[in-house]
């Protein structure tokens, strides 16, 4: 369906009464679709996948859990190996592009499409676009072969570089267009997807045979739907080291502070999950809780407390927490993100002047270790190397593969 020369997503209602929110397809404007068998059913190292195929009419529930009175609510299509696709292995030229910020995780997904392309379905042609969307008209192209990414994923950060901005749809299709480029996987945040989006209505306008693949990344695991973003389970476990080192410092002297600030511009689930897992963690100040600091209740209160009975404390806060408490900031990064103030930084200076009493005078350590370097350009941990991205265009929804469409990503954030 379009609105204005824009698709929208398509809803099906299922006859057991649910609703299908379905992805665009090719088919929706190139009729008539020549199909293929799938390469996997004559490729003996995946002669099980065939017992598998996914049924183009599976779907997967949003929610797992729902009343016996209630709807059966929303369900994606599955995702998963079909008997019939509709590019034939010689004719594929894909290409990868990450943008936005680094999170862990970004080269095993990488390393994953290409050895999926290449060892499951015999694509040999696939294009790494350096710098992100810029890339593709101001950067040259590297070829991207098991051989080149076979041991990327024991690093960190993207071997394709990165940036905010420099998205122009006409410069970006112009150059898939040119470069003979069919599949198209973009891996990036909800400002990524928002692109990704814009590019495949182009696309679809000038009615070419290209799909694009959006595969979301965020560290802060705000994005609406599934269950868990790559890389959240690496920054939670950096992030623990963090607030270790502010308990040992804190406990070490005299009505200690250790205070850490992590990620999470709108959604604390770092914060939260870091909290939990460490248990030394006496306060948490997440985006969606709001907190104030004087008088009854207040934080300031509350950090007096602590430090009269136990003699140290560790208060960690997201980095999004607190912000209607500050003077609204009005500059964006090249993504369009507000830029936030530093409550960390301007709690920190409040207790350094804090008089509580004649018997506490505070000692503060701040601690901030989701600044681009330290979590967020890690590599992910073996165990979840081990179970990646196998499927490039698949998002993990209640442990089941689904297609999502990319407006469902950016138009809300999960918190």
């Amino acid at each position: 369906m379009e609105s204005n020369g824009i698709s929208e997503q398509k809803i099906i209602t299922g006859d057991s009464g649910y609703i299908l929110q379905d992805v665009p397809h090719l088919t929706d404007y190139i009729p008539d679709l020549p199909t293929y068998s799938n390469p996997l059913q004559d490729n003996p190292a995946y002669s099980v996948v065939k017992q598998y195929f996914v049924h183009v009419d599976d779907s997967v529930p949003q929610k797992i859990v729902v009343h016996k009175d209630s709807p059966r609510g929303i369900h994606f299509r599955r995702a998963g190996p079909r008997q019939k696709i509709y590019f034939e292995p010689d004719e594929v030229r894909a290409c990868i592009v990450t943008c936005g910020g680094l999170c862990p995780g970004l080269n095993t997904v990488i390393r994953e499409i290409v050895y999926s392309l290449y060892h499951m379905y015999g694509v040999t042609r696939v294009l790494g676009i350096e710098g992100g969307y810029k890339g593709f008209y101001a950067r040259n192209t590297i070829p991207l072969t098991p051989k080149v990414v076979n041991d990327i994923h024991k690093r960190g950060g993207t071997i394709l570089g990165t940036s905010r901005g420099g998205h122009d749809t006409s410069k970006i299709v112009h150059s898939i267009q040119d470069r003979g480029i069919n599949q198209v996987y973009i891996i990036g945040g909800d400002g990524t997807q928002k692109g990704a989006s814009v590019i495949f209505e182009e696309i679809r306008r000038r009615g070419l045979k290209v799909v694009v693949a959006g595969i979301p990344k965020t560290i802060d695991n705000d994005i609406p739907v599934i269950d868990r973003s790559f890389g959240f389970d690496t920054a939670v476990e950096e992030a623990q080291r963090a607030i270790n080192a502010a308990h040992v410092e804190a406990e070490s002297v005299e009505n200690g502070i250790g205070l850490v600030k992590l990620m999470g511009r709108y959604s604390g689930f770092i914060a939260m999950y870091a909290t939990l897992a460490s248990r030394d963690v006496d306060c948490c100040l997440i985006p969606e809780s709001p907190f104030y600091l004087d008088g009854k209740g207040g934080l300031y209160e509350y950090i007096e407390k602590q430090l009269k009975e136990n003699g140290h404390m560790v208060i960690v806060i997201a980095e999004g927490a607190g912000q209607e408490l500050l003077s609204e900031s009005m500059q964006q990064d090249a993504s369009g993100n507000k830029l936030l103030q530093d409550v960390g930084l301007w709690i920190s200076q409040g207790i350094k002047v804090l008089n509580l009493t004649q018997t506490v005078l505070p000692q503060e350590l701040y601690i901030i270790p989701g600044t681009c370097h330290t979590i967020q350009g890690l590599k992910l941990p073996f165990s979840i190397n081990s179970y990646s991205i196998s499927k490039e265009s698949y998002i993990l929804l209640n442990y089941f593969f689904s297609f999502l469409y990319c407006r469902t990503i950016f138009r809300s954030r999960r918190r």
